[in-house]
């Protein structure tokens, strides 16, 4: 049984989510409704011939063919290859039933691979959105560089379940602490620290100003030139908010979080 079927079949308890980890900043959300949303799912291994400079090969097989990714939501935060894959969303088979939502250079990627424009919702910082049972605000995050100056994090409510915070990428700024206003209870964070995104202390400083039960540090695995050893994070958040829960995803295998 390939992977989109093992999410598919699974059943999430009421009051709960259960979240797969694709890699990158890659994730896969179901709801207990059975709502699936994906956010800057990278399908493919574009980024290695656009980036010859850096050693930028997956290193890790995709674990969802685009022509097999089957969701409701398909979700980016801004347009860089890694989040807004071009080729990704040329592949996927399912354009016609799902909703594509992102920001307005990810949007203009989703119109050029040919998504139909009344399948397509632009989101914003501090937008709201609502499908099904799963409510969407849009948050701020700082752009890493003047090649998309239009980046952006979601926190998602899943039912009367979790609210989840999804950092995006971001450099970093006391501007993050907006989202606390949200109260999410899980936050999923970068920690990369390169191309200037959140370091493993920062991540940790936002989690002590964010406030959430259970931090996911993210965007540190799939490239050589861009890995970190998340214990870093891990070690930061002992030290700077120790009531903040420490928790690592292993690729493709579920984690309910209630």
């Amino acid at each position: 049984m390939s992977l989109m079927e093992q999410i598919r079949q699974f059943r999430v308890p009421d009051g709960a989510v259960a979240i797969w980890w694709l890699g990158q900043s890659g994730y896969i959300f179901k709801s207990p409704a059975g709502t699936l949303a994906g956010v800057d799912l990278y399908l493919s291994n574009s980024c290695e011939a656009a980036y010859p400079e850096f050693d930028l090969k997956r290193r890790f097989p995709v674990l969802i063919e685009p022509e097999e990714l089957d969701l409701d939501l398909f979700l980016c935060t801004h347009n860089h290859l890694d989040h807004t894959d071009p080729e990704t969303i040329r592949r996927l088979r399912r354009k016609d039933t799902m909703r594509f939502i992102g920001p307005p250079p990810s949007c203009e990627v989703f119109r050029a691979e040919g998504v139909d424009e009344s399948r397509i919702t632009p989101a914003w910082p501090d937008c709201r959105l609502e499908f099904a049972d799963i409510e969407i605000h849009g948050t701020f995050a700082l752009p890493t560089d003047t090649s998309d100056l239009n980046h952006m994090g979601y926190v998602f409510r899943f039912g009367a379940g979790p609210k989840v915070y999804l950092t995006g990428d971001t450099d970093y700024t006391e501007l993050l602490e907006a989202a606390a206003r949200h109260q999410p209870d899980l936050m999923i964070t970068v920690i990369n620290g390169g191309f200037n995104n959140l370091s493993p202390w920062e991540a940790a400083v936002l989690a002590r100003l964010i406030r959430p039960r259970a931090a996911i540090p993210s965007h540190y695995d799939l490239f050589a030139d861009n890995a970190l050893d998340p214990r870093l994070f891990a070690a930061a958040l002992k030290a700077t908010a120790p009531e903040v829960r420490y928790i690592e995803l292993e690729h493709g295998v579920p984690l309910v979080f209630e």
